[in-house]
Formats: C-alpha cells, sequence, structure tokens
C-alpha cells in the first residue's frame, strides 16, 4: 500500500490540532514542532528504508511495549529510536488512526511544556 496525500494530510492533522504546534521541513521531510522549536513528529517517506511511516517522541517504556505488541505496525526509528522514540508504518492496510492520535498526544506532551500540556487536559 502506498500512502499517499491523504495519509499524510490525516498525520498533518493530528499535529497541527495540537496548541502552539507548527510543520516545517526537517531533513526533507514534515516535521512538527512545539513553539517552533522542539520536534515531537516526523514523517518519514521512505526516508531510510522503502517504507513510509512517522517517527514520534515517546514516553519512557512506549517503545519496547508497542514493538513487543505489534511489530509490524511499530518499529525503532534511527537516529532518534536510542532514544525512545517510536516510528509508526503509515503504509499498512488498516492503519489504526485512533492509536496513531494517542501516539502523537504522547509525543505532543514528551516535548511541550507543562502549561500546554495541561490545554490537553481542559
Amino acid at each position: 500500500m502506498v500512502v499517499g496525500v491523504d495519509g499524510l494530510e490525516r498525520l498533518r492533522a493530528l499535529c497541527l490540532a495540537l496548541p502552539e504546534v507548527t510543520e516545517r521541513l526537517s531533513h526533507g521531510e514534515p516535521t512538527w514542532f512545539v513553539r517552533g522549536r522542539k520536534t515531537f513528529v516526523m514523517f518519514a517517506n521512505r526516508h531510510h528504508d522503502d517504507r513510509v511511516g512517522c517517527w514520534c517522541a515517546a514516553p519512557e517504556g512506549a517503545q519496547e511495549e508497542l514493538l513487543a505488541t505489534d511489530p509490524e505496525r511499530f518499529f525503532r526509528p534511527p537516529y532518534v529510536g536510542h532514544r525512545g522514540w517510536v516510528g509508526v508504518y503509515l503504509d499498512v492496510e488498516d492503519v489504526d488512526w485512533d492509536q496513531l492520535a494517542d501516539v502523537v498526544r504522547d509525543a505532543y506532551r514528551q516535548v511541550a511544556p507543562k502549561s500546554l500540556v495541561a490545554q490537553l487536559e481542559d
């Protein structure tokens, strides 16, 4: 399956719905930042392999748990995987967008200031 504009647009909508998030290219891929500085999600369009996915900041232990639970959907991304980030394949037939929304929100919580995280809870 090829993830086209629709998949990227859905990921973009999840990220940009969060407080004070901006998007710009980083390393040639759409990347989302909190307050323009801290990266929390990166799109990966066959960037280091022949797969399409995204790389997300993750709470401690989440990467190991997700990889153990569903290695067909989750992976350890290059460069940031050693810091606990989790990769999510978007080129599977049935992307669980609700689960991805949770992963994106968790990524945001990892880098956003407490004042912005509190806005998620309201």
